[in-house]
């Protein structure tokens, strides 16, 4: 299993990023729930949004909702997260994740219910 992230980068203040993580093979985004989290320094990986097989997108951190929005291609086995208004606050390397377990209802919240991750990629606000 490969999840490889992309999009991250430098960028001001109110400005905006689009992450995307391609994920092979392609059953894992088909039949697991996928979800994007972020590690600044200093600070435990805390989850940003999940997104369940059925295509149910759950954010759950408060701090961005209302600017972050998860989504998948299925034909291109792609998670995406679009990021705007970015602050500061946002400054962290972001990670995709997926569940080795399928899950009939809501996609766990906690890194620890994710089994496979991507290598992350860098997002800086200044």
């Amino acid at each position: 299993v490969q999840l490889v992230e992309s999009g991250g980068g430098s960028v001001q203040t109110g400005g905006s990023l689009s992450l995307s993580c391609v994920v092979s093979p392609d059953y894992i985004i088909r039949t697991k729930c996928m979800g994007w989290f972020r590690q600044a320094p200093g600070k435990a990986r805390e989850g940003i949004a999940s997104i369940s097989p059925g295509g149910s997108s759950e954010p759950y951190a408060e701090s961005v909702k209302g600017r972050f929005t998860i989504s998948r291609d299925i034909d291109k086995n792609t998670l995406h997260l679009q990021m705007n208004s970015l602050g500061p606050e946002d400054t962290a390397v972001y990670y995709c994740a997926g569940t080795r377990s399928e899950y009939g209802g809501r996609c766990p919240t906690l890194p620890s219910g994710y089994w496979y991750w991507g290598q992350g990629t860098q997002v800086t606000v200044s």
